[in-house]
């Protein structure tokens, strides 16, 4: 179940995304938030710009988290995200202590996409966060993000 909180911060997650791709890089944005709701960091997916296929928002904001927050903090955090994290975000994310994620559409959306469009699979197969990381509370995909960050991927055709 999702909260008017979820909303606003999943909304970010769409904006970062856009900016993603305009920039040249995958659509993806992710924002790191405390428990009271309050944007701790946030990042867009920087792959191409920084020609690091590693350069994954959701990696970006557990390195923060375990830079800047104390461990006892971690739990309390919910990380937001356009796209649910793949299996070395997952990882990181579970690594790093943090709590709740909250994602607009799901590896396996994304996924049947780009098999639909034709395009090559990932090289990395995709897992549900659980099956990497089983311990986190993981809400996702959420509608009408998942349909909004499908016309995003969709855009990428173009380029």
């Amino acid at each position: 179940m999702t909260t008017d909180t979820d909303s606003v911060h999943l909304r970010r997650c769409v904006t970062l995304a856009v900016a993603a791709l305009e920039a040249g890089d995958g659509p993806f944005g992710s924002v790191l938030v405390d428990a009271d709701g309050e944007i701790l960091a946030q990042e867009r997916n920087l792959e191409q710009t920084r020609h690091d296929p590693t350069a994954h928002p959701e990696l970006a904001l557990a390195r923060w988290a375990a830079a800047h927050l104390p461990l006892a903090e971690r739990p309390g955090t919910t990380v937001y995200t356009s796209g649910e994290h793949c299996p070395m975000c997952a990882a990181a994310h579970a690594w790093a202590g943090l709590g709740r994620i909250v994602f607009a559409a799901s590896s396996a959306q994304l996924a049947r996409w780009r098999a639909d469009w034709g395009l090559p699979a990932s090289p990395v197969r995709a897992l549900a966060i659980t099956d990497v990381a089983p311990g986190i509370d993981v809400v996702g995909p959420v509608p009408p993000y998942d349909q909004e960050m499908r016309a995003i991927h969709e855009r990428t055709l173009l380029r």
